[in-house]
């Protein structure tokens, strides 16, 4: 039905609803006839479809075949080994996506979108997905349209249409009626959802949820959208590309060398492939998605939903944290402490005079916020105003009953101000409340005492010192005027020729966590920097107070960086730690400036006008509990607690993110790196193969899963916040990691090659065995050694992380049941062997972990 075409009535008789709403019993019967507003989202991999994705992969196909191959050929054993083997990879692989897929399910759940609506006659927030045709919801400046529907009551409300109709304008929306037919963009007195908010108010009555929404319609257009790979997942395929080619070049000539030697080419082609196999980290890109989504579940129980996965790998590099000051750094539970009136000074505490009186009841009745049965909706700052309005028994609710709102203009953060109209008495009064430098220029009279004078210099003066002292003292300073008007027909013109009521003072104080955080920063080599629309002196002194503010830096106003071109202000903002009455023009261009000279930049926000700051941030971060829905939406990561000290907490656990990443990398190259340099000595001095394929095998599903994924989730440790910020185009393999990979590669061939000599003495057969348990053994032990930089001896570290003490218990079970039962020597291809060589083979793998330590202790030394 085209409800565009209806009136109010019509609208609200075809919805079966009213002008005040639905009551939640009639609400609950529509959600369960109709379902959720929600659109229908792509359909996820099943279980069998990841199952049966994880034998895509180029060398696991190739092992496929090798196993048909060698199945046509007679070796039924190798076959059954090699697809058993490929089977309980893909069943840790369809494990781990299936997880990965769950953590990323609920990161959606915890960011919906919520919507503000009129149930059984209360303004109630839900979930967005909860609305159900006949909704009355109340839309404001912010916030996401969550459901299409009809504009009962309009308070110059715009709406960005763009993802609809492509119009990249706000359109000005109206609550006439329209009775010829319009296309989508001229639908005036229509809401739609997928649409937003960009100024004013509006109340609507919803028409359409879920896929009957217009935007349900082109839901398909969302629907095969993919989602990217993380600069990180993309850079560790390219090199794992690269790896690959090297590999299999290196394949192809032990394969050549084997076959000269006149081993089978059957034998020969199933090793190289299974060198391969073994040699390449095929499970890396997986293992990442894993740390990283689990990264994610770590952050949000502390209070940071990450919307974006690059977000964890950005933290770690962070070097530059822009904050709000309200509720950021501060409680964002503001109070009002002082009121100027008639030039004195009155404490909140104070008996109010029927005059100071109205100065509170203006501020209250100039006001967007609610206060309904305890829950506060709306600014902190209006909040503010109600509930001293109501501590003086100046009941708002009363208030707001006696003298409605017939008018409005609402506030935007170019004018800092917003005017109401109301009668009251016999007259239209317009009452304006904004911030007192925009205020005094348009002030030709003021209350006292007495009655009504007119505004000198020295009462400017006056208002002006008590707005300083006020300031001075880390207050926020509202001014309050009024003016008669002869209609309701009012514009931003009519703010001028104002009555003069006073000043209402309010107290943020910082939170007791920020100065500990911003320490925490300091220390971490990131730069904290304040940018607010408050007054400077205000700022300043909350800077002062936890550490922002300190000698060598300097605070500015926002005008100050309005004549510089770009590169004057890339060296200026060096020496500023607080920007106030700043515009979002102003944020976009202190983020540019920043990013210009090589920071990864940091953004706080939690307005409309925020979004652009945030998307151009290398990591912005919007306010979950007053951020609007376009902020969340723009940014990277939101903040549950609104809390600048969680910031520094999630900076903090995505550097250890990204460390954890690095030895996982670390432990799986090196490892392999052994397995190559083992077979090249073996092929180079014309020894027989010291691996079977199966053993190859064997290694690969044990040691480049159950470790690997273990050392992802390492405790994290406070330490990466004594170094500082991790380089923006520093690769993930860097030098220091190459080295240690080499290094213990190295050391873990040499202990195999040895063990493998050692058992040549015996028989090949003897010898394989003693190579591939060394290998593998070592490799477990090796899980220890990359926990951390620092040699482990008598460290508690080297038993707090009990995924590796799991995965290393499993893995030595399986290494022993396959040396130590007779029924699978014949399947894994390995030969008894005697006590010696048993401990020898102990001896060897654990030596490996000795000689690492060792040598991590004469690097500590060296480096001392």
């Amino acid at each position: 039905m085209d409800f565009y075409t209806l009136t109010k009535q019509e609208t609200v008789k075809q919805t079966q609803s009213s002008l005040t709403g639905l009551t939640e019993h009639e609400a609950q019967k529509r959600l369960q006839k109709n379902g959720k507003n929600e659109l229908k989202d792509t359909e996820q991999k099943g279980l069998i479809a990841v199952f049966l994705s994880q034998f895509k992969d180029f060398l696991v196909i190739i092992l496929i075949i090798a196993a048909v191959i060698s199945m046509f050929l007679g070796d039924i054993e190798s076959s059954v080994v090699i697809l058993a083997v490929i089977t309980v990879n893909a069943i840790l692989g369809t494990v781990q996506e299936l997880k990965a897929q769950a953590s990323l399910n609920s990161l959606k759940a915890m960011s919906s979108p919520s919507a503000k609506v009129y149930r059984d006659g209360q303004l109630r927030v839900i979930d967005k997905s909860d609305l159900v045709v006949g909704d009355v919801v109340l839309v404001e400046a912010g916030d996401y349209i969550a459901a299409d529907g009809r504009i009962l009551d309009n308070a110059s409300l715009k709406s960005d249409e763009s993802s609809l109709t492509g119009e990249s304008v706000p359109v000005e929306k109206e609550d006439t009626d329209i009775h010829e037919e319009k296309p989508l963009g001229d639908r005036k007195n229509m809401l739609y959802s997928g649409s937003f908010a960009t100024y004013g108010r509006a109340t609507i009555l919803v028409t359409a949820i879920g896929m009957q929404t217009e935007i349900g319609k082109i839901a398909t257009l969302l629907q095969n959208t993919k989602e990217k790979k993380t600069p990180l997942q993309a850079s560790l395929d390219n090199f794992g590309k690269v790896l690959s080619i090297g590999i299999l070049f290196i394949c192809a000539l032990v394969f050549m060398l084997s076959v000269f030697r006149g081993e089978p080419m059957q034998d020969a082609f199933i090793f190289a492939v299974a060198l391969a196999v073994a040699a390449i980290p095929e499970a890396l890109s997986s293992i990442v998605t894993i740390v990283l989504s689990g990264g994610t579940q770590k952050l949000a129980r502390e209070n940071a939903i990450i919307r974006k996965l690059q977000a964890v790998e950005g933290l770690g590099s962070v070097s530059v944290i822009c904050s709000d000051k309200t509720g950021t750094l501060t409680q964002n539970k503001m109070s009002v402490q002082k009121l100027f009136f008639d030039g004195e000074i009155v404490d909140k505490d104070a008996t109010l005079t029927e005059r100071q009186a109205q100065l509170v009841i203006d501020g209250a009745l100039c006001n967007d916020a609610k206060d309904k049965d305890g829950q506060e909706i709306g600014d902190p700052t209006e909040v503010a105003l109600i509930q001293f309005s109501n501590k003086h028994n100046l009941h708002y609710e009363e208030v707001q009953t006696k003298y409605p709102r017939l008018a409005e203009i609402p506030f935007d953060s170019h004018r800092k101000l917003m005017s109401t109209v109301h009668k009251i008495g016999p007259n239209y009064k317009m009452l304006t409340k904004g911030a007192t430098d925009v205020l005094l220029p348009r002030i030709l009279e003021m209350k006292t005492a007495d009655g009504k004078k007119t505004f000198t210099a020295e009462d400017a003066e006056k208002v002006m010192q008590a707005n300083l002292t006020f300031s001075e003292n880390g207050l926020r300073v509202l001014c309050v005027c009024e003016k008669d008007v002869p209609d309701l027909n009012i514009t931003v013109e009519d703010e001028n020729g104002y009555i003069l009521l006073g000043l209402i003072a309010m107290q943020d104080p910082p939170r007791a966590e920020s100065k500990d955080a911003v320490a925490k920063c300091k220390s971490a080599g990131i730069t904290p920097v304040m940018i607010t629309g408050d007054h400077l002196i205000t700022a300043c002194a909350i800077a002062k107070e936890i550490g922002i503010l300190t000698d060598d830096k300097r605070g500015v106003e926002g005008k100050e960086i309005e004549k510089m071109t770009d590169e004057e202000l890339k060296d200026f903002v060096k020496d500023v730690a607080v920007y106030a009455r700043v515009s979002p023009e102003h944020k976009i261009r202190i983020v540019n400036a920043w990013q210009s000279s090589g920071y990864i930049v940091s953004m706080t926000g939690d307005g409309v006008n925020d979004a652009p700051a945030l998307k151009q941030a290398d990591v912005g971060v919007a306010m979950g509990i007053t951020g609007s829905e376009v902020a969340k939406d723009a940014a990277s990561m939101v903040l549950t607690d609104d809390n600048f000290a969680t910031i520094v907490k999630a900076i903090e656990n995505g550097r250890n993110i990204y460390n954890n990443i690095q030895k996982t990398i670390q432990f799986l190259l090196s490892g392999n790196l052994a397995a190559i340099i083992t077979v090249l000595f073996a092929s180079l001095c014309a020894l027989p193969v010291p691996f079977m394929a199966v053993h190859l095998l064997f290694i690969n599903l044990l040691t480049d899963s159950l470790p690997a994924i273990a050392l992802g989730v390492e405790p994290h440790n406070d330490a990466v916040m004594l170094e500082k910020p991790r380089p923006k185009k520093q690769s993930i393999l860097t030098k220091k990691i190459l080295a240690s990979i080499g290094l213990e590669g190295f050391v873990i061939s040499v202990a195999t090659i040895v063990a493998y000599l050692f058992g040549l003495q015996s028989s090949p057969e003897t010898a394989s065995t003693m190579a591939f348990a060394t290998l593998c053994l070592s490799r477990l032990f090796h899980g220890f050694n990359c926990k951390q930089d620092m040699p482990l001896w008598f460290s508690k570290k080297l038993l707090n992380n009990k995924s590796l003490l799991y995965a290393f218990g499993i893995g030595l079970l399986c290494l022993n049941a396959v040396l130590f039962i007779p029924f699978l020597h014949g399947i894994f291809e390995v030969s008894t062997l005697k006590t010696v060589e048993v401990l020898c083979i102990y001896g060897f793998a654990f030596g490996t972990f000795l000689v690492i330590q060792l040598l991590k202790s004469v690097r500590k030394i060296l480096k001392k």
